[in-house]
């Protein structure tokens, strides 16, 4: 049974630390392109090879594409590693 909790911890750990590093880089992208727009609006006003476009429509589509390959990462990671250790905790507890 010792065993069972070790591994259980180091899950809970695991699983923490993976969704803490994701959500710390979420938000310094989200809140970096937030102050950006508070204190200095002209950095990303430029426009795009002389259209109507500026800069801002590519980094806010940029901001939404970083979400998605974050939770894409967590994904990956949650069926793979996740899984397999919940899968060993249960079949431990089964001996």
């Amino acid at each position: 049974m010792q065993l069972d909790k070790v591994k259980f911890d180091e899950l809970v750990r695991r699983r923490w630390t993976v969704s803490l590093i994701l959500t710390a880089i979420m938000l310094a992208i989200y809140y970096g392109f937030v102050l950006i727009l508070a204190f200095d609006k002209e950095l990303l006003s430029g426009k795009l090879a002389g259209g109507s476009m500026t800069l801002w429509i590519p980094v806010g589509l940029a901001v939404i594409l970083i979400a998605w390959v974050l939770t894409g990462i967590y994904v990956f990671w949650a069926n793979g590693t996740y899984d397999r250790m919940v899968k060993d905790i249960k079949e431990g507890m089964r001996d």
